[in-house]
């Protein structure tokens, strides 16, 4: 991940642009209206209990190698590259058909993380914009996040402050070792800021969120796991630095550009 001072170094344009689809596909043209509005859409269902079950078992195999190698819940990132299956959803004709209605034609793919808090997880995720952690610009990102498990109050569900897209970049600090914080920094004073929005979800539902959206999650004191994949969508103009391009796969549309690396799906799987 680049440190602050990279990030500044390559003068991000970083400010929210609304969705300008007129006649979506699959969403319904109030969904897009809202996501403009508050910077989110919640509970969209994708996958039946039989398909996301067939996942969630894939998922718990994969979990329990990383593990047994020495990793944990939170550390299967860019798994579109390692995993077939993982690039199969990040691919996904009914999830891209989504982020197409909303930031159009062509979309690049080009990334893939699983959160997964255990049972009894004492971790949260402070509050935090996406955007500020990514060497992409302009902040033209959208996040899916796939209920693998279902997402409760109770488990650690995300939470959204509606409308704090509109902010701006807001610049974070770094959260201190008592926090228990995943990601390290944490926007202050964060739900002063708009409506705290609980995301719980069913798990084969989708939320999707704009990068500059404050959210974040609370720890998960329950006996049963929360685990989420969050898959990452950007229009094709956007441009990367530190390589990040090399992850980037073309899901629909064209990259006319050229800049991204739109990479094979992985052997594994």
């Amino acid at each position: 991940m680049p440190t602050p001072a990279q990030l500044a170094d390559i003068g991000r344009e970083l400010q929210f642009y609304p969705s300008l689809t007129e006649r979506p596909t699959v969403l319904t043209t109030e969904q897009v209206t809202n996501f403009n509005r508050v910077g989110y859409i919640k509970g969209i269902p994708i996958f039946d209990e039989t398909e996301i079950g067939e996942h969630r078992q894939y998922f718990d195999a994969l979990l329990a190698n990383v593990i047994a190698a020495g990793g944990s819940s939170y550390s299967i990132i860019s798994a579109h590259m390692k995993y077939g299956k993982v690039y199969d959803l990040l691919t996904h004709p009914k999830i891209v058909a989504c982020v197409k209605d909303i930031i159009g034609e062509d979309v690049i793919g080009w990334g893939a993380h699983y959160f997964c808090k255990m049972p009894h997880d004492p971790k949260n995720v402070g509050w935090h914009q996406d955007a500020g952690y990514w060497p992409l610009t302009p902040s033209k990102t959208v996040t899916v996040w796939l209920a693998i498990d279902d997402a409760t109050v109770e488990n650690g569900a995300m939470r959204f402050i509606a409308g704090s897209h509109h902010l701006g970049h807001l610049t974070p600090r770094h959260s201190e070792p008592d926090e228990n914080s995943v990601l390290g920094q944490v926007v202050e004073n964060a739900e002063q800021l708009g409506e705290s929005v609980d995301v719980e979800l069913k798990a084969g539902e989708i939320s999707i969120h704009t990068d500059l959206l404050l959210h974040g999650s609370n720890a998960n004191p329950s006996p049963k796991r929360r685990c989420g994949l969050t898959l990452r969508y950007c229009t094709s103009d956007v441009q990367a630095s530190f390589r990040w391009d090399q992850e980037g796969v073309v899901v629909s549309g064209k990259d006319k550009s050229g800049h991204w690396g739109n990479p094979p799906r992985p052997a594994v799987d």
